[in-house]
């Protein structure tokens, strides 16, 4: 069976059986979340056969029509992607939506080679998110931050080090931000920098890890949880070889001195007592 370009198609997607008016959709999403542009349906009826092919467009979204009754099995491909497979039932006149249907690249898999891997900030992104009168959420980012990953052998013993401008907090309003460099909240002329290093790594399965470390912020150190995804290994444009991960955390602000109490009438805080920081980092090997 033939799973590489796809064929030419009449414009319901169909290629093999007698057309029908069912069909079926899906959203083609990377590991990462980003929708996988240009991906290829394949659907291959209970018999074995191909009767469709066709192929997404530059948003993740694909869509075979032109199906007549029956179970199929739906074929996601992609170009540096592993292909995947789901069954659906298509009834007549009725639309299988497979809904997001998650490819993982080629290669993705394969975990960093020991060394020191230097974290590029150009690349890298460190956000959080808090609660505003209980109703929206802000939205920040610090700016300047630097860090290290030393992975080990085995990687378990890696070693995960970073710091963080706490001046350089960016909620894109700038009286909110000289508030938030204040006493009330990071107090950067007394603590200019917030610091992580790791104290264990621990793997969940497939992608997921666990990395505990301690976090340093005020002048005090607590025990914090990385929920961690690693997004794989590749070459870049420049020649070297890069590895990415994303990590979540959920950080309460009365841990590390942040007092600042103000609330309404109703007894709803102004800010939100649970921080939410998301981080992405892309690391470029400097001594394997």
């Amino acid at each position: 069976m033939d799973l590489g370009q796809p064929q030419a198609a009449s414009g319901n997607g169909q290629t093999g059986s007698a057309p029908g008016s069912g069909a079926v959709t899906a959203s083609v999403l990377g590991s990462d979340g980003w929708p996988v542009p240009e991906a290829v349906l394949t659907l291959i009826d209970s018999g074995g056969a191909q009767v469709a092919r066709a192929q997404g467009d530059g948003k993740g979204s694909v869509l075979a029509s032109g199906l007549a009754a029956g179970a199929y099995t739906a074929i996601i491909t992609a170009i540096g992607h592993e292909p995947v497979a789901r069954t659906t039932l298509v009834h007549e006149g009725a639309t299988a939506n497979l809904g997001g249907v998650e490819v993982r690249r080629i290669g993705g898999a394969d975990l960093p080679a020991p060394g020191l891997w230097r974290i590029d900030p150009v690349h890298s992104s460190i956000q959080v998110t808090a609660k505003h009168l209980g109703l929206s959420s802000i939205h920040g980012r610090f700016n300047e931050f630097s860090g290290e990953v030393r992975i080990g052998a085995p990687i378990e013993q890696s070693l995960v080090e970073a710091r963080i401008n706490a001046r350089t907090i960016d909620t894109g309003n700038t009286m909110r931000d000289d508030h938030l460099r204040t006493e009330d909240f990071l107090n950067v002329d007394r603590f200019p920098e917030i610091a992580f290093r790791s104290t264990g790594l621990r793997p969940r399965g497939g992608d997921k890890w666990d990395l505990q470390g301690e976090l340093t912020m005020l002048g005090v150190t607590k025990p914090v949880l990385l929920d961690t995804r690693f997004d794989g290994v590749g070459p870049d444009q420049w020649g070297g070889t890069r590895a990415s991960a994303s990590a979540v955390a959920q950080l309460r602000r009365d841990d590390f001195a942040v007092r600042f109490s103000q609330s309404l009438a109703s007894g709803i805080a102004a800010v939100g007592m649970t921080l939410r920081v998301q981080i992405d980092i892309q690391a470029v090997l400097e001594d394997g």
